[in-house]
């Protein structure tokens, strides 16, 4: 079965399906509607899942829209981290609720507390998993 917007020559996969129920309710998708992807995302399969997962279907999406430039690797990760780390909460049953507890995630520059601008801007961190480099995320430990 093809739904109207999404790509004929795919078939229905789990990121197609989160992708048909964040757009259900949008007019476009921009940066919330990629949080709240994120967030069905490992509600549903965990993060370490997501991480595949939303990966690779911004990878498919990108490359089929003509963009693959537009696929960043650590953000797209870093993104499902932060999303995943705040959405263990089991109290937070709807996307609304859990975006208004957690403001900070709707930001789109919230990348820039733990990383410096010319790493993301680099080559590398477009292409593989960099870990932040201005301050870890909240639940990362050093070890010594």
């Amino acid at each position: 079965m093809t739904t109207s917007g999404h790509d004929v020559n795919e078939q229905s996969s789990p990121f197609t399906e989160l992708m048909a129920q964040v757009m259900a309710t949008a007019e476009r998708f921009g940066h919330r509607q990629h949080v709240h992807l994120t967030w069905l995302a490992v509600r549903r399969y965990g993060t370490e899942a997501a991480v595949d997962l939303v990966s690779d279907g911004i990878r498919r999406t990108a490359r089929y829209a003509g963009a693959p430039q537009k696929y960043h690797a650590t953000v797209s990760r870093a993104w499902v981290e932060l999303v995943g780390h705040h959405a263990t909460q089991p109290d937070t049953a709807d996307f609304d609720t859990f975006a208004d507890q957690h403001p900070a995630l709707l930001d789109k520059k919230l990348l820039t507390r733990f990383y410096q601008p010319s790493t993301l801007a680099g080559a590398r961190a477009r292409t593989s998993w960099v870990e932040p480099d201005r301050t870890p995320f909240p639940w990362q430990h050093t070890d010594a």
